[in-house]
């Protein structure tokens, strides 16, 4: 298995290193840099340039809209972006919810539902998890019944990332009571300005509302709005987990966040403390060694072998590397990791505070931000028990 670029991909490579440098917005790219909060308004931004040039879908077939880019070219895009400064394109539309409409979905919700997300005009919300149904998804209870040529829609959404933003969501809700649990779930897209719609922010540890309760409250869906068949939803649920966990597991921005980190031990006066040198490195090994799990599947997908079923084994790795990056910035800074005033920093003085520099106020409101990852899009343990019975057997 070869695992280096080819002279082809490397050319690749160096035309989205320079069509990114030339029209990522500057402003943008040091707020990602400096782990400064963004704005609705910065991540539509970007969405909208990369939708212009074709590239929001960047992993769409070309009989979609998309460039028809193979996986390892996918991956340089990624990297490329991330290394640049760009946001993380918000993946509800484009990576999780169309990938479903294309496999799923019928000609007319293709044509209707495609373009927005291409364009980045339209903002996707994802409605999974409820208050008891997190990790145990198959339980969930917001109801949808048939009634005529429409669906009544009542229950609860939560940890609705980015929702207060959204213009549609798409849903996982009980059609069936009958058999298992997994037996009577659909999948429903609901315009989130239907009346019966109401978004609730959650305030967070760092004082930001990154996750919402979204509300339904017979809430009147057109039943042209069912992806696939009633009751099925859930098949269609293992098939964009499948890409969410895989997107966490985002080496590429870990890979920039560890040179982020080595910045700030150096200006930190920590870069000479060998056992804390110790701790980058073992991080930096595990980075590379995610990296070339990452690369394995690529690898096989290139030529045309099955890939490793391994999007919980990425997800377990890349959550924990996150988590651990985000330690080391808030140790590398000590009691200037603290100051998490977002007024202040959009002010643009956030390193006049003694021993203060731009790179470090945020640390602590990141760190707190990551203790998440080992939760959502299906807790660690339970990706554990499910690699053990896909890979080990």
């Amino acid at each position: 298995m070869d695992l280096n670029f080819t002279q082809q991909e490397q050319a690749f490579r160096e035309e989205i290193r320079q069509w990114v440098h030339d029209n990522l917005p500057a402003d943008i790219s040091i707020k990602v840099h400096q782990a400064q909060r963004l704005s609705r308004d910065d991540m539509q931004r970007w969405a909208k340039i990369l939708g212009k040039k074709g590239w929001l879908g960047y992993g769409w077939p070309r009989q979609f809209g998309g460039p028809g880019w193979n996986a390892v070219q996918k991956h340089l895009f990624e990297e490329e972006c991330a290394l640049a400064g760009a946001p993380r394109i918000v993946p509800f539309g484009p990576v999780m919810v169309a990938p479903v409409i294309m496999a799923f979905g019928n000609a007319q919700q293709q044509q209707r539902f495609l373009p927005g997300i291409a364009s980045g005009q339209v903002w996707w919300s994802q409605g999974y998890s409820e208050p008891g149904s997190g990790s145990d998804l198959a339980s969930l209870k917001t109801r949808a019944e048939r009634v005529g040529d429409q669906y009544i829609v009542n229950g609860q959404k939560t940890w609705t990332t980015l929702g207060q933003y959204g213009d549609w969501i798409f849903c996982l809700v009980r059609t069936s009571t009958e058999g298992k649990q997994q037996a009577g779930i659909s999948f429903l897209l609901i315009d989130m300005k239907s009346p019966g719609v109401s978004v609730r922010p959650i305030k967070l540890l760092d004082g930001e509302c990154e996750v919402n309760e979204v509300w339904f409250d017979n809430v009147q869906v057109p039943a042209e709005n069912l992806i696939g068949e009633e009751n099925k939803g859930w098949n269609y649920a293992k098939y964009l987990l499948a890409h969410e966990r895989t997107n966490i597991a985002d080496v590429n921005r870990a890979k920039r966040e560890l040179e982020r980190l080595k910045r700030i031990a150096k200006t930190e006066g920590v870069w000479d403390d060998t056992r804390f040198r110790d701790e980058i490195a073992k991080l930096e090994v595990d980075i590379v060694a995610l990296e070339m799990l990452v690369l394995r599947v690529l690898s096989a997908e290139k030529s045309g072998k099955n890939p490793l079923d391994i999007a919980g084994l990425l997800k377990i790795r890349g959550s924990e590397i996150q988590q651990r990056y985000t330690e080391l910035m808030m140790q590398a800074a000590g009691p200037f990791s603290l100051p998490f005033i977002y007024e202040a920093m959009d002010a643009g003085w956030q390193g006049n505070f003694p021993g203060g520099v731009s790179a470090n106020a945020p640390l602590a409101a990141n760190y707190f931000n990551m203790r998440k990852t080992t939760v959502y899009g299906g807790s660690n343990e339970v990706q554990r028990n499910i690699v053990a019975q896909t890979v080990l057997g």
